[in-house]
């Protein structure tokens, strides 16, 4: 019995088109049962691997829900700006409070210059406490200065090796390539304060027509930095400066110019390099 019906299994198949009136064979397509199945499975591949070509590298994905478009981009670089503006403002009432509350109790206010120079907002340490730690900090560079540990003056750092201070806090809103946009354009809110990135010394200060107000800095280690479309310029041709001082503001100036930003380039012996290579932004 068990026989009969291991005779009696069809492996194969056959689907034909005929003509109902004439009963005449038009179309005809034998296969097995396993071919059927492989041609099934490989057919439902193919049309979910179209679908999702279509879906991926045509303007099409923008129709997918919760795909962010150019204005979800432009919007979310605008909404870094407002929260860089919002912490400023928060800053500057935390500065307020304290210099309130210092001149109630009769000490002196916290200076705003030294503020600035410095980039810390730790101003709420007491007079005792800064005296105390500038004078181990002394201490420390005395001591390392009797045994010569420091070398001081024959350190000539590769730019891997160098400590960069970040120019401007905002939004890489283009980035670097080095055949097209050999350099970085950071937005900001107009009138932010842009700082030297190293030490150095200010081999060109002045108005350019494309550039608008331009500054340009001399480093160690043949490497220049460069600051172009200021709203004003802090410094001159022939200042020294220390990394993180004040330089610039932001803004706009400049025919190439098409909005506040800065534009900052980072040369190194000749070449200009990346800068978000060696300056966390």
């Amino acid at each position: 019995m068990s026989r009969q019906n291991k005779d009696n299994k069809v492996d194969d198949f056959r689907l034909d088109l005929v003509d109902d009136r004439t009963h005449k064979q038009l179309w005809c397509m034998r296969f097995s049962r396993i071919g059927f199945i492989v041609s099934t499975v490989s057919a439902i591949v193919f049309i979910i691997f179209i679908f999702y070509a279509v879906f991926a590298f045509t303007p099409l994905r923008r129709t997918i829900p919760g795909y962010p478009d150019e204005s979800s981009k432009k919007e979310a670089i605008r909404n870094a700006i407002r929260v860089d503006s919002l912490e400023k403002i928060i800053s500057r009432w935390e500065l307020y409070s304290e210099n309130l509350r210092r001149v109630v109790d009769g000490e002196d206010p916290v200076k705003i210059d030294s503020i600035m120079r410095s980039g810390d907002t730790g101003y709420a340490k007491s007079r005792e406490e800064l005296e105390k730690t500038d004078s181990l900090l002394r201490e420390n560079v005395m001591n390392e200065e009797q045994f010569g540990l420091t070398n001081r003056g024959h350190r000539n750092l590769p730019i891997e090796g160098k400590h960069f201070f970040t120019p401007l806090k905002g939004v890489i809103s283009q980035g670097y390539d080095r055949l097209i946009h050999p350099f970085i354009d950071i937005t900001a809110p107009a009138n932010s304060v842009v700082a030297a990135v190293l030490d150095g010394t200010v081999i060109s200060a002045g108005w350019n027509d494309d550039a608008g107000y331009t500054i340009c800095i001399q480093h160690e280690s043949d490497i220049v930095s460069i600051y172009k479309h200021n709203n004003k310029l802090l410094k001159s041709t022939g200042d020294k400066v220390t990394a993180g001082t004040p330089i610039a503001l932001v803004g706009g100036t400049g025919t190439i110019s098409t909005g506040e930003h800065l534009h900052f380039e980072l040369w190194y012996r000749g070449e200009a390099v990346d800068p978000s290579k060696y300056i966390n932004f």
